[in-house]
C-alpha cells in the first residue's frame, strides 16, 4: 500500500489545519452530525461497510463525515481501522433462507411463496429533482408508519428450477475457505476466494465489469432470479459454553441470477447461476457481482473463453480493490524528483545523440 512519505512537517500541518476548515465548511451552517450521516445517506454506509469490510454504521458514518464525502477515502479510513482489531474468533454462515426481507422481487417468476415485495427503491420514481427536499424544516411526510407484518416462508426461486433439474446444482463444501485478508491472494484463486474479493471490490468497477458482459464481450445476459435485502442474525460458537450463541444482526443484500447455458461435453443444457452477496442495501452491487461471478466460472463450467475482461480472473480481481487502485495512482503525486531527473537526463542525450546523427547524415 502506498501511504504519504514525511515531507516538511509545518507544511503538513497547515495543510492538515486547512482540511479541517475546508471539511467544516460554512460555520454559519449547521454542523453535520455522524447520526445525521447514518440515518439519511445509509446507502453511502452500507457501500463504505461493504468495500471496507467492516459492519458498523457509526464508524463507517464516520469514515464519511471525516472524508468530505469521499467515499473511497472513507472506505480507506475503514480498512486501516480494521487493521487494528483483534480477532477474537469466527462466526457461522448466515443463514439467507431466513432473512427479514425488506425488499425480495424476482425477475424470472410473477407470482411465488412469499410474494414480491418492492421495498424501499428507486426503481419506480420518475428520477425529478424533489425541491421539496431543499425546504427548511421539512417534514415527514403525513403518513401512517408502515406496521411490520409477519411475513410467509420465502423459498428461493432458484429451488423451483432446481427441483426439475433445470439448473445446476450447487454442490455444498465442508472446507474453510480461506481469507483473503490474511493470507496473499495466489491465481487461480478459486470461487470462495473470487467471491470474497467481488464482494469488497468497487462497486464502479465492478458495475462496468458486468456491463462489459451484458454488452456481449462475456456472453452473459442473465434473469435476476432472486434479489433479497433484509436482516440475518449473526452467530457464533462459544467455547466455553460448547454452543451457539446470537451475537446481532446486520443488513445484507443476496443476488442469485439465472443464466442460459447451452451445455458442454461435461454437462448439459441447463441454467447456471451466478451469486452475490454484500453488506447492507447494495442491491447494484450484489447484481454485478452475480454476473461478474457468473463469467469467472467459465473454464468450471467447460465454456470457451472469448478473450473477455470480465473472464479473467487475475485481470478482475487484481483491479476490483479501490483501495489498492487508489494508493498506486495517488502515489504519482508524491516527490519523483530523482526517477524525473534521470528520464531527463535520458531524453536530453537521445535527442543530442539525435541531431550528431543528423549533421552527420548531411556531411555524408
Amino acid at each position: 500500500m502506498y501511504v504519504a512519505v514525511k515531507g516538511g512537517e509545518k507544511a503538513i500541518d497547515n495543510a492538515h489545519s486547512w482540511l479541517a476548515e475546508e471539511r467544516r465548511g460554512d460555520v454559519a451552517v449547521p454542523d453535520l452530525t455522524v447520526d445525521q450521516i447514518r440515518e439519511q445517506m445509509a446507502l453511502a454506509v452500507h457501500r463504505v461497510m461493504a468495500e471496507g469490510s467492516l459492519y458498523d454504521p457509526d464508524l463507517a458514518a464516520l469514515a464519511i463525515k471525516q472524508a468530505r464525502g469521499d467515499l473511497i477515502e472513507a472506505i480507506f479510513l475503514i480498512r486501516a481501522y480494521r487493521t487494528t482489531l483483534p480477532r477474537l474468533g469466527h462466526s457461522r454462515p448466515i443463514e439467507t433462507d431466513d432473512m427479514a426481507c425488506d425488499r425480495r422481487i424476482s425477475a424470472t417468476f410473477k407470482d411465488l411463496p412469499g410474494g414480491q415485495v418492492l421495498g424501499p427503491t428507486f426503481d419506480y420514481t420518475h428520477r425529478l429533482l424533489d425541491f421539496k427536499l431543499a425546504a427548511e424544516g421539512e417534514a415527514l411526510a403525513d403518513t401512517a408508519p408502515i406496521a411490520p407484518v409477519d411475513q410467509a416462508p420465502m423459498p428461493r426461486v432458484t429451488e423451483f428450477l432446481n427441483r426439475d433439474g433445470l439448473i445446476q446444482t450447487e454442490q455444498a463444501s465442508d472446507a474453510t475457505p480461506p481469507d483473503m485478508t490474511r493470507a496473499p491472494m495466489a491465481y487461480p484463486a478459486g470461487r470462495p476466494l473470487r467471491l470474497q474479493a467481488l464482494s469488497r471490490g468497487d462497486e464502479g468497477f465492478l458495475l462496468g465489469m458486468a456491463y462489459s458482459s451484458q454488452r456481449g464481450y462475456a456472453r452473459n445476459h442473465p434473469f435476476v432470479g432472486e434479489l433479497r435485502i433484509g436482516k440475518v442474525p449473526v452467530s457464533m460458537e462459544i467455547p466455553e459454553l460448547g454452543f451457539d450463541i446470537e451475537i446481532g444482526e446486520i443488513t445484507v443484500t443476496e443476488c442469485e441470477t439465472v443464466n442460459q447455458f447451452a451445455g458442454s461435453k461435461t454437462e448439459p443444457a441447463q441454467f447456471t447461476r451466478g451469486y452475490g452477496l454484500v453488506f447492507g442495501q447494495t442491491e447494484r452491487k450484489a447484481i454485478s457481482m452475480a454476473l461478474v461471478d457468473r463469467a469467472l466460472r467459465w473454464q468450471e463450467l467447460g465454456e470457451d473463453n472469448v478473450g473477455a475482461p470480465a473472464q479473467d480472473e487475475e485481470f478482475v480481481i487484481s483491479h476490483s480493490d479501490n483501495i489498492q487502485a487508489t494508493g498506486f495512482l495517488e502515489h504519482i503525486k508524491l516527490p519523483h524528483y530523482v526517477d524525473f531527473q534521470s528520464e531527463l537526463e535520458l531524453v536530453r542525450r537521445m535527442r543530442l545523440a539525435a541531431g550528431a546523427d543528423e549533421v552527420k547524415e548531411a556531411a555524408e
